[in-house]
């Protein structure tokens, strides 16, 4: 295998894991702000590590440009959209998941 080759597996490997791990916090989290939180973070390192691999593995072209470009317009709008999520979920007076000290 090439370095290039190695590189691509590298990226795209840490990709379907931090994917794994937003599905995984997603499934598994309480509420709504968690699940945001979770899912945003570690699904948008996820996407930028996958798509890193897509343009190294594409070389220099055009589709590369491409990629970048979409590299950029996921680094913006994932968190941007997971906040105005969960404000609107604060707005609507949804409050987070909390332990009762009863319960405790």
């Amino acid at each position: 295998m090439t370095p290039r080759e190695i590189a691509v597996l590298v990226l795209a490997a840490g990709g379907v894991f931090f994917a794994v791990v937003a599905v995984i916090g997603l499934v598994r989290l309480p509420d709504l702000y968690t699940r945001a939180h979770s899912t945003s973070k570690s699904e948008t390192l996820g996407a930028m590590l996958t798509l890193t691999a897509v343009a190294i593995s594409f070389g220099i072209d055009l589709s590369t440009v491409k990629v970048v470009l979409l590299l950029l317009f996921m680094f913006i709008t994932n968190p941007t959209a997971a906040h105005a999520i969960t404000r609107a979920a604060t707005e609507q007076g949804i409050e987070p998941w909390t332990v009762d000290e009863d319960e405790s």
